[in-house]
């Protein structure tokens, strides 16, 4: 079983987890003024990465807040974790 190591709660099963997708994309601040293109990118584009990936989870059966966490999606291995905030701590969610 995959160990998901919760920034709040600590090491913690997969299942209790929902991943949000790709972290860092900011919502166009006038969504009015954009066109249909660009709000399709917006809703829908994404880098899908070989290797590492930069993701927003939800630890939805715990504590239930967001966090951010790099991980590879070749080996499924976390290499970090970090709230919404602050800087990135580098401790492993595989135990």
């Amino acid at each position: 079983m995959l160990l998901i190591n919760c920034p709040w709660c600590g090491p913690r099963a997969e299942t209790e987890f929902l991943c949000g997708g790709e972290a860092g994309i900011a919502r166009p601040l006038n969504p009015e003024n954009i066109t249909d293109q660009e709000w399709g990118d917006y809703l829908f584009m994404r880098t899908n990465p070989r290797g590492n990936s930069y993701e927003q989870w939800l630890h939805a059966a715990g504590c239930r807040r967001w966090f951010k966490a790099n991980r590879d999606t070749v080996t499924y291995r976390f290499t970090s974790f970090e709230t919404f905030g602050h800087e990135a701590d580098a401790t492993s969610g595989q135990e």
